[in-house]
This record gives C-alpha cells, sequence and structure tokens, in this order.
C-alpha cells in the first residue's frame, strides 16, 4: 500500500492550493460570457424533462408498496451479499491480493480487483446502476420514447458517477497524486481553464492533441483539384492514379456533420485514395461551415445546390450524364430525398447509389430519438434563431453522450485528473472538427426524419413534390456497420424495403466510423452477406455469411457488375473548367 502513502503533506498542500487557484480561473472563465449576457445556460431544460421522464418511473415503483419493497429488497440483498464477499477477502490475504479473471475496460486498473477497497467502490457501483437499469427495464405503462429516454438518463447518470471518475476513488489517480505531490491536479485544472477558454464559456473537451495535424498536410492529402463552389458546398475532382478509368464518375456525398476527410485521413485509410487506385474518377462534396449567412439554406438547397450542383459540374468536367453515387450518414438520407425528386423530375443521371451507414427511415434510429421529441426540437430552434445556426460544440456533444463512457469521461479523467495531454489520433482530431448547422436545413431534418418520419411514409416535400422512396428503382448497394449507435444496423436494414430497386445489404464489423473506414490492407473486422434484406433483420444475421475483412473489394466488384467501361483516365475540370485551388480546398478548413 506504499504507493497509496502521502509522502510530503506541505508539497501536497501547495500544489492543492495552486489546484484550486487554477480551477478558479476556470470557472471565471465560464462566468464571465454568461454575466455579460453572452451565453445562456441551456442546463435547465434537459434536467427538468429528465426529473419529468424519472418521476414517471418512481410513479410505477411508488403507486405499489409490494412492488416497492421488492425492488428494496433485491438491492439490500445485492449489497449484503457484496458485503460478506468483502469480508472474507478482508479476513483471507490471498484473496485480497487475487487479480479479477475478467477485467472490465472501464476499470482497466489492476488495483480495482487487487485492493479490496477500489474492488469494494467497483462491484458496490456496478450493483447501484445495473439496479437502477432494472428498475427502468420492468417499469410498465411507458409509452416507449418515454422508456427510451428514461433508459438514455440511466445510462449518462451512471456514466457520469462512476467511481473511475473522481480522484480519491480512482487507483490510477490516487497513485499518481501520491507520487507528484498533486502535481498532477495543477496542471489538470490549468487544462480546464483553457479548455472553458477555448470553448468561449463552454467545456470543449480535448480528446486529441490536434496541434500534430494540419489539412492538406499530413491529412487529407489525396492530390486533387477544386473545381467548382457555390454558398453551400465545393466540388473536388481528384488526380487519376490509373491510365484508364471507369466510364461512370464516383460522386462521393459526405455528411454536413463533421467533414468529408473522414474518407480521406491519411494514405493508409484514404478510401478516396483508394477508389482512385481503382480506377474511379472520384468527385466529393466539401459542405460548407456555415454561417449567419446561411440560415435560410434547408434540404432542397443542399439537394439542388449541392448534388444536383455536382451532377452539373461532372457533365460539365467529364461530359458524363450517368454517374454512381455515395452518401454517408445524413448525406445518404440527403441523396435518398434527391434520388426520390429526381424519379419525381425524371432526372436519371444517378445510375447507381451506395449508402454508407444511412438512415431512410427513422423507426429503429437509436438513442439520438432521445433528442427529437416536439419539446427538444423547439429548444433547438429557439438556440439556433439567435445567428442562424446550431453551434457545432452541441452536436459534437450529443453525439460523444451516445458513448459517454468512451468518448468523455476516459478524457475527463485523463485530463483533468491526471493532468495528461491527449494523445495525436487522427480520427479523433477529425471528430473534434466540429460543424455548425444551418437553421433552415437542420430543422428540416430533426421534423421530417427524427421526429415525422416523413421520408419513409412518402410525406417527405421537396420542390413542392411528395417523395417516395419507391420510386428509387436504381441498383443500392446499402452498407451498415454492426456496432453502429447513430444509424443501428436494424433501421439500415428496416429501410432498404422502402426502395422500388434491388438492394443489397451488407453488414461490416465495427462502428460508424472505423466500420466504414477500413482499408483491405489492414486485414481488420469481417463483413456479411446474404442476398436481399427481406425478412426480419435478425433472421438475415442468422443465416448470412461472414468474410474476413474489409468490404471495400466486395463494393468495387459490385460496382463493376453494373457497368465496367473504361475510358482513358481525367485530368480535372477537364477541357472546359478551370480549377480554383488544390484539394482539399478552403471551405473544409473553416473552424469552428
Amino acid at each position: 500500500m506504499e504507493a497509496f502513502t502521502l509522502k510530503d503533506p506541505e508539497a501536497m498542500a501547495l500544489n492543492l492550493a495552486r489546484a484550486a487557484e487554477n480551477l478558479g480561473k476556470a470557472a471565471s472563465a465560464w462566468l464571465e460570457p454568461r454575466e455579460k449576457g453572452e451565453k445562456a445556460d441551456l442546463v435547465a431544460e434537459p434536467l427538468a424533462d429528465m426529473v419529468k421522464t424519472f418521476s414517471k418511473v418512481a410513479e410505477y415503483w411508488l403507486a405499489d408498496p409490494r412492488r416497492t419493497l421488492e425492488a428494496q429488497t433485491y438491492l439490500f440483498a445485492s449489497f449484503f451479499q457484496l458485503w460478506t464477499k468483502n469480508l472474507q477477502r478482508f479476513s483471507d490475504t490471498n484473496q485480497a491480493e487475487k487479480p479479477s479473471a475478467k477485467p472490465d475496460k472501464n476499470f482497466p486498473d489492476e488495483d480495482w480487483d487487487r485492493v479490496p477497497f477500489f474492488e469494494f467502490l467497483k462491484q458496490a457501483y456496478l450493483i447501484t446502476t445495473a439496479w437502477a437499469a432494472k428498475l427502468v427495464a420492468d417499469t410498465e405503462g411507458l409509452d416507449e420514447h418515454t422508456k427510451h429516454k428514461a433508459e438514455f438518463y440511466v445510462r449518462q447518470i451512471s456514466a457520469a458517477l462512476s467511481p473511475a471518475n473522481f480522484a480519491v476513488t480512482n487507483p490510477t489517480v490516487y497513485r499518481e497524486a501520491m507520487a507528484s505531490n498533486g502535481e498532477n491536479f495543477v496542471r489538470g485544472m490549468k487544462m480546464l481553464a483553457e479548455d472553458i477558454v477555448s470553448g468561449k464559456g463552454d467545456l470543449r473537451l480535448r480528446q486529441v492533441d490536434s496541434s500534430k495535424f494540419a489539412i492538406g498536410e499530413n491529412i487529407a492529402v489525396t492530390p486533387g483539384k477544386v473545381i467548382a463552389e457555390n454558398d453551400v458546398c465545393q466540388i473536388i475532382q481528384y488526380e487519376p492514379a490509373t491510365e484508364e478509368v471507369l466510364k461512370r464518375p464516383l460522386l462521393i456525398c459526405p455528411p454536413w456533420i463533421n467533414k468529408f476527410y473522414i474518407l480521406d485521413l491519411n494514405e493508409k485509410k484514404s478510401y478516396i485514395k483508394w477508389c482512385v487506385e481503382q480506377g474511379h474518377t472520384v468527385f466529393v462534396i466539401s459542405w460548407v461551415n456555415p454561417d449567419e449567412r446561411h440560415r435560410k439554406k434547408d434540404w432542397e438547397s443542399y439537394a439542388r445546390e449541392g448534388i444536383g450542383f455536382a451532377l452539373d459540374t461532372i457533365e460539365k468536367a467529364t461530359g458524363e450524364k450517368k454517374v454512381n453515387a455515395i452518401g454517408y450518414c445524413v448525406g445518404g438520407t440527403l441523396l435518398a430525398a434527391t434520388l426520390a425528386l429526381h424519379a419525381a423530375e425524371g432526372d436519371k443521371r444517378i445510375r447507381t447509389a451506395t449508402f454508407f451507414a444511412t438512415q431512410v427511415d427513422f423507426t429503429y434510429a437509436g438513442d439520438l430519438k432521445v433528442f427529437a421529441d416536439e419539446d427538444t426540437i423547439e429548444a433547438v430552434e429557439t438556440s439556433m434563431k439567435t445567428h442562424g445556426y446550431l453551434d457545432g460544440s452541441q452536436m459534437a456533444m450529443a453525439f460523444n453522450m451516445l458513448r459517454a463512457s468512451d468518448l468523455i469521461w476516459p478524457y475527463f479523467v485523463n485530463n483533468y485528473l491526471r493532468g495528461q495531454d491527449p494523445s495525436a489520433f487522427d480520427l479523433l482530431h477529425w471528430n473534434s472538427d466540429a460543424t455548425r448547422m444551418a437553421e433552415a436545413n437542420h430543422s428540416f431534418y430533426l421534423r421530417n426524419c427524427y421526429l415525422e418520419n416523413n421520408l419513409a411514409r412518402g410525406k417527405m416535400v421537396l420542390a413542392g413534390k411528395k417523395l417516395n422512396l419507391s420510386d428509387v428503382t436504381i441498383p443500392i448497394y446499402n452498407l451498415a456497420t454492426r456496432e453502429d449507435h447513430i444509424a443501428p444496423p436494424k433501421s439500415v436494414f428496416y429501410g432498404s424495403s422502402f426502395f422500388g430497386g434491388d438492394v443489397d445489404y451488407v453488414l461490416t464489423g465495427s462502428g460508424h466510423i472505423a466500420g466504414v473506414v477500413n482499408p483491405p490492407a489492414g486485414g481488420k473486422y469481417q463483413f456479411w452477406t446474404n442476398g436481399k434484406p427481406v425478412g426480419e433483420y435478425e433472421d438475415w444475421l442468422e443465416h448470412a455469411q461472414e468474410t474476413p475483412g474489409s468490404w471495400w473489394p466486395h463494393w468495387h466488384a459490385w460496382i463493376e457488375s453494373k457497368h465496367d467501361k473504361r475510358v482513358p483516365a481525367r485530368a480535372p475540370g477537364g477541357e472546359h473548367i478551370n480549377p480554383i485551388e488544390e484539394a482539399p480546398g478552403s471551405y473544409v478548413r473553416v473552424r469552428v
């Protein structure tokens, strides 16, 4: 236990005083914009909703005294078993030093199992949180949305109250504090103050050392040119890497939530570079990072001035009227809606569509539906009216909350309790490079997709036309990722049934990003195929064929099976367009 013993009380006291001083600076940075009226707190409404939701759970359990007693008895019995077990450990020194055979990723330090004090804290936490989750799961009479919110809130509270998040109950932090006499707290509170200043009064949790990355220098470096731009986007065409290319160009429509270079992180991970090397003439939409000028840009604007503008540019640059198109996440949802609009208008330029982790039906849309009720959307719309956009940090926090145990609290502990700088990781740098959402566009998306599910119901209206996905009859490659928390695979599977043509559903391992950005050379994960997505997702998966490695070659073979004619390679812009600037362009460099 020497590692947990304070060695220099005087130095510890001095460092705690310095840490308190830095904490005061953090508090001042948080208060200043609020005292000036520059920032309003948005905490009250979510807290009120959480209390309202939990009150409905409590009402069920308190309505019947016998039911209440059973819940209490279950919890007390679990704690009694834990207490008995720990008394045995304290009396048996050999047992007290025995590590757990199954380490928990949320409690990786061996002392969580080796030291009885910390092991007791961990087990008490696991018992309590499991009990709370069981209360919600066993509550009867709740509507589906309220129960979903209750489950989500329980997970958030459970993640926040983990003993790993507190200095005196985390063995790693405790040891480091004793070894450094509290210098870790001094560094941590200094970082906390810096991150609140960086967030202009809000905590901008740093997950990565972004100083190691520069767009166009060591990320987003595939050679190409910006050949067109407007108020909504830039169009990038990449340099060919083969003497011949597929006749049909490839258009990639990425999400405007975050930036397109997730598909061009570096030379080894770049999907864009790989496509170029397979003989695709690749065009990418680089969305603007919107500001006040873009508040009225809606879905029709993004469909016309984004996808439509890209198709016009491709035809001018290559002479081709038929293209293959890819949509990723919300970019795929926009692509699907645009395809339905094109079908209504007789526009047949897009001949195949590929969707990456894309939802067109939002029945099984996962935890993001927690934020998609009328009250929450009205609150978001009210906040957007001030500047005409949703600040990128708010959307980033919402996504991080979906995996708080992985994307929030480990960084809180590492940065502010241990005082350590985060590592340099390109994917997390991309994740922190937030984008704003234009007011009209984001409101349309939340209401038409998450709240009302209008695209799947045939009630979404663009350009005065009701859209029907059954009018989309072109071949579709629909990729889902098995551990996706944003576009769950069941949701993607179910959405496949709304298209009017052939859909090939493919499931890949890992999650929303790593499952898509999975180059063949890495030899990671696997993918599953099982023909058309009919019946239930669980049945399809049970009989699916698993193939080790990346899905990229499988997709390329699918593209070639639709049209494999090749032509001489094309230079960016062709004979009719003078390039504007080098890829990745200027729009992607705008930071929030």
